[in-house]
């Protein structure tokens, strides 16, 4: 017999980490993927981080998850985006090797003890007296575990779209889970549909690059990991280019034979990453739209064309292209092509990712209605560790929009359940301020050293870390220049902290962190009164059990939405839509009410 701890269906970004960290807290664990050669697959653009994702790359890192790493060591451009803005919304990205990046994932998991790897398709979900106990998979074989997390990417369903020909699959040249679905359904989640989509790529010998503009990457070296110290790989430049008024009339003449306006496609597209055609009908104003020419790897030759996802027929595709100024002879080696895909509706998870209807079913990824390999990722470490948690008897590990992106992230998937594909973006988070990408380890590496996934030695490192960047703040608080302290020197807004320190042993993000915490101390500390003001309502939890339809003083639409998402905490009810402020004071004396009367 084939048993387990838990069983990770699905090898992409959200199953790596799901599987790694569930076998480094010491369970045995089994990795299901269609197939080893996919296992984190960039399947779209060959990129990791950017404005809010990079925060969750370094978040994941700084709890001991695997995607920092991996970026670091096969990044071939790297940019901090939005440099020119406040620290909160600077934004680490890297333009990755995409063969590189999987194949070093898969070698990470192959080295990886407790942990093993099974090729084949996932059918039905075992459940026994309300918990899973097993997995049956396309042909009969059966494996046994006492936690199942699901990461199924696009695969559940998946049907693909180019023009009129459409094809079964999750993604190009692999097949679809059909069966799953189904199972899921009789087993009583509610499902739905969404869609996402992907530009062509381009032969790189056949493009004029010098009809381009040409993108660098930045001399002054930045990490991912709070364990890099280099960057290994060749870096290579990217390339800008627009569309044109010639391109728009390409696409809409052809907006007939688009499935997406010819309402063959069902499911909900991403507003915030559109189709080109998309672009050309909701931006009809604009004269172009930018385009970024983005190399899969060192040594491919494949172009990702980043801005012109599409489902239009090839023969669109091909004069769209080659309407572009640089690409007129360009060679299409793969074109665009649209995916649908099941989601499971995430009012039926909990903040910890475990299905309410089923104990220690989790999810994780694009099947909670996500869009982006950094959501995922994050997803996959916390359904990881919190599936661990799970079969050890602990509570659950939950982290709150006050202390990361993550737990934005998942608040915001079990609050405000996605009817589009959700994306990671600065605005999304209320304490951004707090929440900045350089101090990632300073505000969740205790988390990971407490759950056994940080080493000592690192997290004596951060301790040390923590001591200098203290102590450098005290230092420019009581010195002074003439009558002004350094501090007040470093808070004027054109001064930065190479200008008021001529020498320092601090490392570049230590000196990051001194100069954000001084100049913002004001806007901080009121953050922090916020935050003690958002941690009493969190602190307030409503038990799983409370009839909201006793309540009749709640409004009506306020009793159906606590009901469909029961949420676990004051706090959490407070950001469901359509529950007002008035609905949380009337909830609030109700619980006080209940507690006195109890025993």
């Amino acid at each position: 017999m084939d048993t387990f701890d838990i069983i990770v269906v699905g090898g992409g970004h959200a199953g790596c980490e799901a599987a790694l960290v569930a076998a480094c807290m010491g369970k045995k664990t089994l990795l299901v993927t269609m197939s080893q050669e996919s296992i984190a697959r960039m399947s779209c653009n060959p990129a990791i981080g950017g404005l809010a994702k990079g925060h969750l790359v370094r978040e994941i890192d700084a709890l001991g998850g695997w995607m920092g790493k991996i970026a670091d060591r096969t990044g071939i451009q790297f940019r901090m985006l939005n440099k020119s803005k406040g620290p909160a919304v600077w934004g680490p990205r890297a333009q990755s090797d995409k063969e590189a990046y999987s194949r070093m994932m898969r070698e990470v998991i192959t080295r990886q003890d407790r942990l093993s790897v099974v090729e084949g398709i996932a059918e039905n979900i075992l459940v026994k007296q309300g918990s899973v106990v097993g997995l049956v998979m396309k042909g009969g074989a059966k494996y046994f575990a006492r936690a199942i997390i699901l990461t199924t990417g696009t695969f559940l369903r998946g049907l693909m779209h180019t023009g009129d020909e459409t094809k079964i699959g999750g993604r190009i040249g692999e097949p679809s889970a059909e069966a799953l679905s189904e199972n899921l359904r009789k087993l009583g989640l509610e499902l739905g549909r969404l869609k996402t989509g992907t530009p062509p790529r381009l032969h790189r010998d056949s493009i004029d690059f010098s009809k381009t503009q040409i993108q660098y990457g930045d001399e002054e070296k930045f990490f991912f990991s709070y364990e890099s110290t280099d960057w290994p790989m060749p870096q290579v430049p990217c390339h800008i280019l627009y569309t044109n008024l010639g391109t728009h009339k390409i696409i809409r003449d052809n907006l007939h034979r688009s499935p997406l306006f010819s309402g063959k496609i069902k499911g909900i597209g991403p507003r915030y990453c559109p189709s080109i055609e998309d672009k050309a009908v909701r931006f009809a104003e604009k004269d172009r739209h930018q385009l970024f020419l983005e190399p899969q790897g060192i040594d491919s030759q494949e172009i990702y064309v980043n801005g012109a996802s599409s489902s239009l027929p090839a023969d669109v595709q091909e004069q769209i292209i080659h309407s572009l100024d640089g690409l007129q002879h360009a060679k299409i080696i793969k074109y665009g092509y649209a995916v649908e895909y099941d989601f499971v509706f995430t009012h039926q998870t909990t903040g910890s990712l475990e299905c309410k209807r089923i104990k220690n079913l989790f999810f994780a990824g694009q099947i909670n209605g996500t869009s982006g390999y950094e959501e995922a990722a994050a997803q996959g470490l916390m359904a990881g560790i919190n599936a661990v948690l799970s079969l050890l008897g602990k509570e659950p590990f939950v982290l709150r929009r006050d202390e990361a992106y993550i737990g934005v992230l998942i608040d915001d998937l079990v609050t405000k359940c996605p009817t589009e594909p959700y994306r990671m973006f600065t605005s999304r988070a209320e304490y951004r301020l707090l929440l900045r990408q350089d101090n990632a380890d300073m505000r969740l590496t205790p988390y990971g050293y407490s759950l056994g996934l940080i080493s000592k030695d690192r997290f004596k490192h951060l301790n040390d870390k923590r001591d200098r960047v203290s102590n450098e703040i005290q230092r420019l608080k009581t010195s002074h220049k003439g009558s002004k302290s350094l501090a007040s020197m470093l808070r004027q807004p054109e001064m930065h902290y190479r200008d008021v320190v001529d020498q320092s042993t601090l490392t570049t993000d230590e000196k990051f962190q001194v100069e954000a915490e001084i100049k913002y101390e004001g806007y901080i500390e009121k953050e922090k009164v916020l935050i003690e003001r958002f941690k009493r309502l969190e602190g307030k939890k409503i038990p799983p059990s409370v009839d909201y339809d006793k309540i009749k003083t709640l409004k009506t639409e306020a009793r159906k939405k606590l009901t469909h998402v029961r949420p676990a905490s004051l706090g959490q009810a407070s950001r469901i839509a359509g529950v007002t402020p008035a609905d949380i004071s009337i909830l609030m004396v109700w619980l006080e009410r209940e507690h006195k009367s109890q025993p």
